[in-house]
């Protein structure tokens, strides 16, 4: 645990990626397997859900510090973290305790015989273990050990650093450990060797590959060169996803490395009719009448692990391929995307299902003939054109120059502040997350939440106008005098019954602070309304 907790500290401490990824070899290379295993799911972010109710550690630690519980709450309020709240309450209890009793066990043995029962014991015995941990640890290593309790351990790494570092320490292609690294795995010391292991050849057959992303074009397109050398293609609004069969069996992966097959019957004939050895790439959309649905209709499948008759015919799906990364059972990433491009129409334009087809292939002998079929896109229920580069190969996550997300303008309205509520990690200390409203028949109606957008100076100035400007408080959440306007961009809008103002926005971000307004010229609901040409009620 202590290792663990130094490396946490480096990462923390680190200002560069390579200082980063040197300090995650410095610790691959020295640690024991079992304990590797468990250090690489916590660092690509998977985590232990939650196994003791907030309340109790809260009460706990308050008791330990020999403090009230309004006291506790009031230390919360002003670290903003709870995990380093407790740490820091208990260490004049416990330090001497630790410095006499600490012991040097292994994050593994931490893991499996100090956390995971915390889930599964009685309370009394609950507390004891808890407490006898906090004893056991150093100040820091109880902070990293209550990051992990309460389900809240992150730290400014991410999955590609890990992976560049178990690349380093394992002498192999990155995109080899990016691949190990995909589907569903347990942290065990099996799976860490396996995955410094030279031997690539037992890879498990439900294993999808690591997806590969597009940038947002920032530029002009005409400074891509000639239109000729790219695809273009629409940009649908779904949910990606990766289609496998191999030996028999049909998967379907999504990016966020999820078995969602089951989700979308409805795809199963399609995908048995492939040919053995088969991989797609592509994007599970809503589609009824020869026309996509919305996303906020594809929502509706999205949380079911059963679909009923009811919800599978009002919201059919299709899976639009396009992309082929495995064919008859050989990889063919490395190929060039033209040539990709013609096995996967030979593989796919067969099969006489409708759930299964490829995406269409914009023909246009200019950038501005494109852009006048991008102009299509709300029309179409597409958030654009996706460019890719013919000659490409497929990569491992958002390599430059060879995919461009061509999005349509977002939306974007001026909205009032009027909750705020603190951040987290680095950001814990100052208040991040908003909520922003809209007028409706002369009150204030809350629509969106954004949390990025600004900048750390804008931050900062935000965050002493809420201290100095809050109303009321509701736990965490302050209400702020209504007084500062901002720019929301959105990608859609579609009604909700489950929000007061009778809409819900994806993707909500904040463009700029509108000093130049007061807050009497904010739109209103019904301008939002508009926009998607919604109903106002």
């Amino acid at each position: 645990m202590r290792q663990f907790a130094q490396l946490y500290q480096s990462l923390d401490e680190a200002s560069g990626t390579n200082a980063k990824v040197d300090a995650l070899v410095h610790y691959f290379s020295r640690c024991v397997s079992a304990d590797g295993g468990w250090a690489v799911y916590f660092l690509v972010g998977q985590r232990i859900k939650r196994l003791i109710p907030s309340r109790e550690m809260r009460q706990w630690a308050a008791q330990t510090a020999g403090i009230e519980d309004w006291l506790f709450e009031a230390c919360y309020d002003s670290v903003g973290d709870l995990a380093e709240t407790m740490s820091l309450l208990v260490a004049a209890a416990s330090e001497a305790t630790a410095q006499s009793e600490q012991t040097d066990e292994g994050l593994a043995h931490w893991i499996e015989s100090r956390v995971l029962p915390l889930g599964q014991l009685e309370e009394q015995t609950r507390e004891k273990l808890l407490l006898e941990s906090w004893n056991l640890l150093s100040n820091h290593e109880r902070f990293v050990f209550n990051k992990i309790v309460t389900g809240g351990f992150r730290v400014g790494v991410s999955k590609g650093l890990v992976i560049r570092a178990l690349a380093k320490v394992a002498d192999l292609e990155t995109s080899v450990i990016a691949h190990r690294l995909m589907g569903s795995w347990e942290p065990t010391s099996q799976f860490f060797e396996s995955l410094l292991s030279q031997d690539d050849g037992t890879a498990d057959a439900s294993k999808p590959y690591p997806f590969m992303l597009a940038n947002p074009l920032q530029e002009e397109p005409n400074a891509l060169g000639s239109p000729g050398e790219w695809l273009a293609e629409w940009k649908w609004d779904g949910i990606r996803a990766q289609v496998l069969r191999r030996g028999g069996n049909s998967f379907v992966w999504s990016r966020g490395e999820e078995l969602i097959l089951q989700r979308f019957p409805e795809l199963h004939n399609a995908i048995a009719q492939l040919p053995d050895g088969t991989v797609l790439d592509g994007e599970i959309v809503a589609w009824k009448e020869e026309r996509v649905m919305s996303f906020a209709d594809l929502q509706k499948r999205i949380g079911r692990k059963k679909v009923g008759k009811k919800l599978l015919g009002d919201v059919p799906c299709r899976f639009i391929a396009f992309d082929i990364l495995e064919h008859h059972g050989q990889n063919i990433r490395s190929l060039p995307l033209s040539e990709r491009r013609e096995k996967l129409l030979q593989v796919v334009e067969p099969i006489e299902d409708s759930a299964l087809q490829t995406s269409t292939a914009l023909n246009a002998d200019s950038w501005d003939a494109l852009a006048e079929q991008r102009e299509e896109s709300r029309y179409r229920g597409t958030e654009g054109l996706m460019l890719k580069r013919l000659d490409a190969r497929y990569e491992v996550g958002r390599p430059a120059g060879l995919w461009w997300k061509w999005k349509v303008d977002p939306f974007v309205c001026d909205a009032v502040l009027i909750y705020a509520q603190r951040g987290h990690g680095r950001r814990s200390n100052l208040y991040t997350d908003y909520t922003f409203a809209a007028w409706d028949e002369g009150q204030l109606v809350p629509f969106a939440k954004a949390y990025s957008g600004l900048t750390d100076e804008e931050i900062r100035k935000v965050d002493r106008f809420i201290r100095k400007n809050t109303l009321e408080k509701f736990g965490p959440v302050r209400s702020v005098k209504p007084e500062l306007v901002f720019e929301l961009a959105f990608e859609g809008i579609h009604e909700s019954k489950r929000h007061k103002s009778g809409v819900a926005v994806r993707f909500p971000r904040i463009s700029r602070w509108r000093h130049d307004k007061p807050i009497d010229q904010a739109d209103t609901l019904a301008t939002i309304k508009s926009m998607a040409q919604l109903e106002v009620v």
